[in-house]
């Protein structure tokens, strides 16, 4: 198999609202679009990140319509306390402030308009506190 690119589809209520957040907060732009449909992409993220308007009779399968539950679309980051800053300042909704894992994963999560949790991450060396 030769994957030539990849892409994650999202089924959001307001496609705009999801595509305006990512472009505004996240630097992507649009690579292509109709109605009930985006696709976005970034320089540095290695996918297209493609929003679906709810209720299009050519999302299959169906049974998948609407359904997000447990997805995070994360994304590593080289400076997570600067885009952290950013973000808050830009007043994005921030769902988990901002926190380090005993295994070295700094990370911050947040919602855009239709609910779609972004996870930001570094990878980080843990402090001796944060290792026991």
């Amino acid at each position: 198999m030769h994957i030539t690119e990849s892409a994650i589809s999202l089924n959001v209520t307001d496609v705009e609202a999801s595509a305006n957040w990512v472009q505004t907060h996240l630097g992507f732009s649009v690579a292509m679009q109709a109605d009930g449909f985006c696709s976005l992409s970034h320089p540095d993220a290695g996918f297209h990140l493609i929003y679906l308007r709810t209720g299009l009779p050519t999302f299959k399968p169906a049974s998948a319509a609407g359904r997000a539950d447990g997805l995070l679309v994360v994304f590593t980051v080289s400076d997570i306390d600067a885009d952290y800053a950013r973000l808050q300042s830009e007043g994005v909704q921030i769902i988990t402030p901002i926190e380090t894992e005993p295994w070295g994963e700094r990370y911050f999560q947040m919602a855009d308009p239709n609910g779609i949790v972004y996870q930001l991450v570094q990878w980080v060396t843990p402090t001796p506190q944060e290792q026991s």
